[in-house]
């Protein structure tokens, strides 16, 4: 096992509540209401989808810049003030750098968002940091795993990811990853180099190692 790639918003930290909460406040600045419904659409999706479907669904004519630059600002104020870390996220990232094995996190959510978590989380946990901003393409494309993979001069088959949803999942398995689920919005079904938990209390690092093939 060459490396471990921890996704963000609903995996590491308990952040979907803050997403609700957020795009609840700037679908309201539109005129229109949001519901844990239209939430579920975004799941592991990039602001640039979350802005245009805001839109889309109110029908305001406001300027997609705008709304991006509401719901970031929102997302770092809140977040900046400490976020949750999932059961189970800590003591399996300690694990790993116990071992000796790097560590990446993979997100899907923006530079700034990103580092609004990591000042709870702490930056130097993490061997490597891949964002929004620094891939053209977002999951479910491999893209970010595949940078984080060549970040690391590791082999993505050697590596394991750790996913909360189905875009997150098919980004990993598309770039050749095997792949821990744990489900949050959205199922997840098992499957061939995938193991699907209901937390990462039931997960260690020899479980990890089993995934990946011999």
């Amino acid at each position: 096992m060459q490396a471990v790639f921890f996704d963000m918003d609903g995996l590491l930290v308990d952040s979907e509540r803050v997403w609700l909460r957020i795009e609840t406040g700037v679908m309201a600045r539109l005129g229109a209401e949001w519901t844990p419904e239209h939430q579920v659409h975004l799941v592991g999706g990039s602001m640039e989808r979350t802005v245009g479907y805001m839109l889309s669904v109110s029908g305001a004519d406001v300027p997609p810049e705008t709304v991006r630059a509401w719901m970031v600002d929102g997302m770092v104020a809140e977040l900046s003030a400490g976020v949750e870390v999932m059961p189970g996220a800590s003591e399996l990232l300690d694990a790993l750098r116990a071992e000796g094995v790097p560590v990446g996190l993979v997100t899907s959510s923006l530079k700034d968002i990103a580092d609004a978590v990591l000042k709870s989380v702490g930056r130097d946990r993490f061997d490597v940091v891949v964002t929004a901003d620094d891939v053209t393409r977002t999951k479910p494309d491999p893209e970010p795993y595949l940078t984080a993979a060549r970040l690391l001069g590791v082999e993505p088959v050697r590596c394991v990811v750790l996913e909360d949803s189905p875009n997150g999942v098919a980004a990993a398995t598309a770039a050749g990853c095997a792949v821990v689920a744990v489900p949050s919005l959205l199922p997840v079904e098992p499957a061939p180099g995938r193991l699907v938990v209901s937390s990462l209390t039931e997960v260690g690092v020899s479980d990890l190692r089993d995934l990946l093939p011999s």
